[in-house]
């Protein structure tokens, strides 16, 4: 089984924030992940877009790769995106201490923030035409910021479940919100400015200012 791999794009000097990008998959799987990946390419591509704009005003992204392409349940006990993610969140705590992190993700990357987001790092969500079943818990979301995209085009995952989602995430979230990208589908081709102009905003604006933090 590979290692989770990290691709990253660090600041000059010390960050004041990190955004963690976490690519989709599929609900099953046990493929392992390399360059060919069109989920990891997706974001990688993604990042290569937002990377400047978030760099410049200070904050680190790192994406990573998970080991293997399946949600899997998304359970520690199998191979899974979620360990994965856990393993990622304590690598920026080894390398840079109590730093805000925001998990950015697409598809299955997004459930995948959703479910490690009561990380005490992790300040909120940025999730992008997210897989969010119904029923999927909220109670990881207490406390932190969630801000959904999703498009009405969607055939893979849903857009009326990520709005249901949003509205069961108002409860205990710091603050959410979603966003119709109208006819755009699952694979962000259509909008795609808008997209990324989402993904680094919405980034930024969960990444505190020094002199919020305590």
């Amino acid at each position: 089984m590979p290692a989770p791999q990290l691709t990253r794009r660090d600041v000059d000097g010390e960050p004041r924030g990190l955004v963690l990008m976490l690519h989709g998959g599929r609900a099953d799987g046990h493929t392992p992940i390399d360059d060919r990946s069109a989920s990891w390419r997706r974001s990688r591509w993604m990042m290569s877009h937002v990377e400047g704009r978030l760099t410049r005003a200070g904050v680190s992204v790192w994406l990573l790769r998970y080991q293997v392409r399946g949600w899997n349940a998304g359970v520690a006990s199998t191979p899974s995106p979620v360990p994965d993610a856990t393993w990622a969140l304590d690598e920026v705590r080894r390398e840079l201490g109590d730093l805000p992190v925001v998990l950015l993700g697409h598809s299955m990357g997004a459930r995948t923030a959703v479910a490690v987001a009561d990380d005490p790092s992790v300040t909120g969500v940025v999730a992008l035409a997210p897989w969010l079943p119904a029923g999927e818990p909220v109670g990881a979301l207490a406390g932190k910021h969630l801000a959904a995209a999703h498009g009405r085009n969607d055939k893979i995952t849903s857009a009326r479940a990520t709005q249901e989602f949003v509205r069961r995430a108002g409860s205990v979230a710091a603050s959410t919100e979603y966003l119709d990208m109208g006819r755009a589908g699952h694979y962000m081709f259509r909008r795609i400015p808008t997209w990324n102009d989402f993904a680094a905003t919405r980034s930024l604006a969960f990444v505190p200012q020094p002199a919020d933090r305590p």
